[in-house]
């Protein structure tokens, strides 16, 4: 079986969320584990719940602390667990946008609500003042805005007559303890997925002036219409197992200077010579904005003078 993507859950209080994340990934094709449950609450009991499975757990209040201090803290700890995901299930207190950032595109949450239906608290009472025919749940991914990033999944839950708040969180928590296993699967598999990562190249190199696509022994190749290659694609080529962006760098220097910096990223790729670098795009934890700036930079180095010129004369405005 392939290696588990771990992931780290913060709660604040039972835990319900978690212990279905938790008890979903000892399926034996599920791509993901639980490494860590973290709270700002020591009494949650869902801390108990995940000791006494066997999981990792940290607390730390957050009262009296400064809310940076605590975040820093808290962000270390699922660092050193190893996690590269995070879930977000209860976890009842808002995340400054640094801390975020820093899992940009990795952290996700389940909404008792049909986002954008209903952000932030009282979603049931709302569902049901509104005369909705469905409340539901959303899990989407964590921005610094808060019930505001891209949706991952829904599901839609009737509301019936009598129904009071209490009764259709019942049913929304039912749902939720569904829907929130499988995204977070589909998102860390994705992570890994060849198409995909494939996919988040393309979409940045060809959106680069007169950049064009073919394929180039076996690999997604691209280039100036007409003219040089700036990237490929390698995905298991000739049996390494990898899948990697393969971009231009100035020359040995520079390549053997980025693997010794992080040989688990970078790496020589065969038959390509010092004048390139492979940078791994399967290791769950990919820096897109870093892609395309290696993509802008290796582009560059083989674009014509008046190609590279207009695009000075258009940043220079």
């Amino acid at each position: 079986m392939a290696q588990r993507t771990p992931v780290a859950v913060l709660i604040s209080g039972s835990g319900t969320n978690m212990a279905a994340l938790l008890y979903a990934s000892r399926a034996a094709d599920c791509p993901y584990e639980i490494v860590l449950v973290a709270s700002n609450n020591p009494a949650a009991s869902g801390l108990k719940l995940a000791a006494a499975e066997g999981v990792a757990t940290f607390a730390l209040p957050h009262k009296g602390m400064d809310r940076r201090d605590h975040e820093t803290a808290l962000d270390a700890a699922i660092r050193k667990s190893g996690a590269r995901y995070v879930a977000l299930a209860g976890y009842m207190r808002i995340l400054t946008p640094e801390f975020v950032a820093g899992w940009d595109g990795r952290m996700v949450n389940v909404h008792p609500s049909l986002l954008p239906k209903y952000t932030g608290l009282h979603t049931h009472e709302r569902a049901l003042e509104a005369g909705d025919g469905h409340g539901g749940c959303t899990v989407h991914l964590v921005t610094a805005q808060l019930d505001d990033g891209p949706v991952l999944g829904q599901t839609a839950v009737a509301i019936q007559r009598g129904d009071t708040a209490e009764t259709l969180a019942a049913r929304v928590l039912i749902a939720e303890h569904q829907l929130y296993s499988r995204c977070l699967a589909a998102l860390v598999s994705r992570a890994t997925s060849p198409e995909h990562l494939i996919g988040e190249v393309r979409s940045r190199a060809l959106a680069l002036p007169e950049a064009d696509e073919v394929l180039s022994h076996g690999m997604p190749c691209f280039g100036i219409i007409k003219g040089k290659k700036f990237a490929y694609v390698s995905n298991d080529h000739h049996g390494d197992g990898k899948v990697a962006l393969l971009v231009k760098v100035s020359g040995p220097d520079e390549q053997a200077q980025l693997i010794e910096n992080d040989p688990a990223r970078y790496y020589r790729p065969a038959y390509f010579g010092d004048g390139w670098i492979g940078l791994r795009l399967d290791l769950g934890d990919t820096d897109w904005d870093a892609v395309g700036s290696w993509l802008a930079r290796s582009w560059r180095s083989v674009a014509p003078r008046k190609l590279t010129s207009l695009i000075d004369a258009a940043d220079a405005f």
